[in-house]
């Protein structure tokens, strides 16, 4: 089968939609790692946006005692508030300091992935 034949192929469209997303979403993960800082050796970092109204912030590592330890932290933005749980937890509101926190992550995201892969 042929370049052409694959790509207009009508029942792999939406596969391959889901494949390009994931693709440019690995892409800004790659981009943005370094938004809290620094990311030394051997961490796992990745903060990125999930769908309109929600955030992922991943971390693995692995401590001195070979302890690996995986915090995931999911934010949902509303319209009032911005609500968090981390390790599927109960959700919680964040405090006015974590919100401009999380504000400023979020606008350095989308300067970085805007400028360094949507250029």
């Amino acid at each position: 089968m042929n370049i052409i034949t694959q790509f207009f192929k009508k029942n792999g469209s939406v596969a391959k939609t889901h494949e390009i997303h994931r693709d440019l979403m690995r892409r800004e993960i790659e981009l943005t790692r370094d938004i809290f800082g620094p990311v030394p050796k051997g961490v796992d970092r990745q903060f990125f946006c999930l769908d309109k109204n929600t955030w992922i912030w991943y971390e693995a590592w692995t401590d001195k005692k070979g302890i690996q330890h995986k915090v995931t932290t999911r934010y949902i933005v509303r319209p009032s508030s911005v609500i968090k749980s981390q390790n599927n937890g109960a959700y919680h509101r964040l405090s006015f300091d974590e919100s401009k926190n999380f504000n400023r992550a979020v606008n350095l995201y989308y300067d970085k992935v805007k400028h360094g892969l949507y250029a």
